[in-house]
């Protein structure tokens, strides 16, 4: 792939994320003014899914900031932002119960959960410096080109967690949806409305992997030109 189509196509992958970014906003704004059955906000949709699947050494806690929403493995915290932790409607419930998704995935030793989770130390320590190594690299890569590999590995790392981290976002999802169905929690428009909002939070996933990829053939198409 050439520079130009390389450019071309990340460029073509940040405008569709800003516009995946606006719709999912947009969709859990709108499902926000929706009302779930029964009044639970979303900490009770939380605590209710986490004893159904007998989690009982899970918190549930309330956390600063809009879609901030986010399962700890280490600590074993489900963090709901304040609109999710406080209120009753659709998309609380939705995000609530997938988060609690992926405390069930940690109960049952999911294997891409396990995997991600053992990758986030590496995928840290690369996320940081892979753009550094690979630049010096490029400087110096006809007398060694040892150094740009070693930021190739680096962000290919970035990628391939990158990857790994759609099954446990899309599981996650599944288990939710089946759950709020089963537990009478949302009825069946209501199951539909918490599709498709998980359905575009899902898509932000996946294009930060499109857009890892895109990355990674740039920085393959520079070295190889040089």
């Amino acid at each position: 792939m050439t520079s130009g189509m390389s450019w071309i196509l990340i460029i073509a992958i940040a405008i569709v994320g800003l516009v995946v970014q606006w719709k999912l906003k947009s969709v859990f704004k709108k499902y926000s003014k929706v009302l779930s059955p029964g009044g639970r906000t979303g900490a009770q949709i939380a605590e209710r899914m986490l004893r159904d699947h007998g989690i009982h050494d899970v918190t549930v806690t309330c956390v600063k900031g809009q879609l901030t929403d986010h399962y700890n493995p280490k600590t074993k915290t489900v963090n709901l932002s304040e609109d999710v932790y406080k209120l009753n409607s659709v998309a609380a419930a939705a995000v609530a119960a997938h988060e609690c998704g992926h405390a069930v995935q940690h109960e049952v030793g999911y294997g891409p959960l396990k995997l991600r989770s053992a990758l986030v130390p590496v995928v840290n320590f690369s996320s940081q410096l892979s753009m550094i190594v690979i630049i010096i690299g490029l400087l110096i890569i006809k007398v060694s080109p040892i150094l740009f590999w070693v930021g190739i590995a680096m962000f290919a790392m970035v990628f391939l967690f990158s990857v790994i981290t759609l099954p446990v976002e899309f599981n996650a999802s599944r288990r939710a949806l089946a759950w709020l169905q089963s537990s009478n929690s949302l009825d069946d428009i209501e199951i539909k409305q918490a599709r498709e909002a998980l359905r575009w939070a899902a898509s932000t996933y996946v294009v930060a992997a499109l857009s890892s990829l895109a990355s990674l053939l740039y920085y393959l198409g520079l070295g190889s030109r040089r």
